[in-house]
This record gives structure tokens, sequence and C-alpha cells, in this order.
């Protein structure tokens, strides 16, 4: 799968080619990341305890790199240019919808008003006469499934969750994982002093950081939700969204070398509760916003 996707974009040069080519490397290097137990051991252990955080890690950096480049880039007209010609190839696919359409006569009219370079306007000017005849058949724009989700869960939103419920539910969920966080490390601290163990020193105390590790991250995640519903909702936030950032980057390693992939639905439940805080966030930022303008 890595090898086809690897070729594909040099042997064709429509746009679905990319989109193909990223869904085959993306399986291609999960099945491939999967094994990595196999290939880091002379036993072939594919139980191998690193094994687990190797794979949670490499997740984390292709999430950290694609944020890296999801990020607003300063425009210039060389850039402009770049992507009004990649957008032109959905003409020549007759897949080209009046959005697209837009967009690109915005990015040509943008190159023309820096007057950068006298080349890079001619190549605009003209490409942009041409977006304005009436020749080019446009296809219909597409259904947009992610848009119409986008829109139901927004509707959802305001008709059932307003802030005041919105924000007991974050209450909530914040307060059941800090509890967690707090109960189930404290019995295996129990556990550890009653049952002692022979695993080795070393073993032992990376174990035992773990568990004081996740009990104080509890706590700090108990606090951010009694700020949260106490009425300090900034210093709250602050709290509980720099507390799962550190329990997604960095406890989410150990637990993920103790417990193996039975952490993954663990941290898929932080990744809600951070998500839902940013939201949250976002949401009381824009109202404080509003009654500012307001008051002015």
């Amino acid at each position: 799968m890595l090898f086809v996707a690897a070729m594909l974009p040099l042997v064709l040069a429509n746009r679905w080619v990319y989109r193909f080519s990223a869904i085959l490397a993306g399986v291609g290097i999960g099945l491939f990341v999967d094994e990595v137990g196999k290939f880091i051991t002379q036993s072939y252990d594919y139980f191998f305890p690193p094994a687990a955080p190797i794979v949670y890690a490499f997740f984390l950096i292709c999430v950290l790199v694609y944020l890296q480049i999801t990020k607003p880039r300063p425009r210039s007209s060389r850039s402009e240019l770049y992507s009004a010609l990649e957008m032109m190839e959905e003409i020549l696919d007759h897949d080209l919808d009046a959005h697209e359409q837009n967009e690109i006569r915005n990015r040509l009219t943008y190159v023309i008003d820096q007057g950068e370079s006298p080349e890079f306007i001619r190549l605009a000017e003209d490409l942009l006469n041409y977006f304005n005849e009436d020749e080019i058949v446009l296809a219909p724009s597409p259904p947009g499934r992610l848009q119409d989700l986008a829109a139901r869960l927004q509707e959802f939103e305001v008709k059932y969750l307003d802030r005041e419920r919105l924000r007991t539910l974050l209450v909530l969920g914040l307060g059941i994982l800090g509890l967690i966080s707090v109960f189930i490390p404290a019995l295996s601290l129990i556990n550890l002093t009653i049952n002692p163990g022979r695993e080795p020193a070393a073993e032992l105390y990376w174990y035992i950081a773990l568990q004081v590790v996740q009990i104080l991250t509890g706590l700090l995640l108990i606090l951010g939700a009694g700020m949260l519903w106490k009425g300090s909702e900034l210093k709250g936030l602050r709290v509980s969204y720099i507390t799962l950032l550190v329990y997604l980057t960095m406890v989410d390693l150990y637990l993920f070398y103790y417990y193996q992939f039975a952490t993954i639905l663990a941290a898929i439940f932080q990744f809600v509760l951070l998500l839902a805080v940013l939201h949250y966030q976002q949401s009381y930022l824009s109202e404080q916003d509003k009654d500012h303008q307001s008051m002015d």
C-alpha cells in the first residue's frame, strides 16, 4: 500500500490521486506501525511494552505536524498563483464548482492587487479573463456531508445544549475523569503496599511515580471542574486545558507502557473533553465580546 501510494502521484496528475494516495498511505503506515514490537525486538515480540507508547507517540507527532502545516501562512503572489494553478485541474476533471471558481478569482485578484511582478500580474490577468467568460461549465456543488453534519450538530446544540447545560456536562466529565484518575492509582498504591511485588527497583520506582502523577493530574481536573462550577470559568478552563494536554501528551505515554492498548478508550475520552473545553472557551469568549460591544 505504501509503495502504491508513493507511485500514484508520480504516474498520474489527477487531483483524486492525492486523496486516494493519502488513504493508502494512512492504511499502510497504520498496518506497519502496528507491528513495531516485532521490528525492535530480537524475539519478534508483538507485545513488547514500549511498542504501544511508540505507536501513540508516532500518532502525536503526526497530529503535531498536521497542526503546523494547517496553520495560516503569509500570503504572497507566488503562493497564490501556485494554489490557483493547482485548483485549475478541476476544470480538466469537469469538477469545478462555483465556490472553487470564486476562490480562484480571489487568489488571482490578490496577485494583481499586490503588483509584485509584471510576469505574475500578466499571467493572473489572463487567467482571470478566462474565468470571467461564460464558457466555463460548472459542476454542481457537492452535497457536503461534513457541512451538513456540522450544521445538524450546531442545531442540536442550540436546541438542547445551552451554555448552562454544556457547562454542567463539562463539569461532570472533568469530575468523573478526575475521580477515576485519583481513585484507581490510589488503589494501586494501596495494593502495592499490602502485596509488594518482586519487580526491579527502577521498574517499581517508575510505576509508583506514574500513580502519583495520575493522582496529581486527577486533583487538578477536579479543581478545574470546581472552578467551572463556582463561576471562575476562565481559570477553570485554563486549568482543565493544560491538565488535559499534559494527560494526553505525557501521562498517556506511560499508561500505554503499563496498560498497553487498553489506554485507547481513556485517551479518546480525554481528547473529547479537551475538544469540549476548547469549544466552551470559544463560545464563552465570543459571548463576553458581545457583552462588551453591547455595553460600548
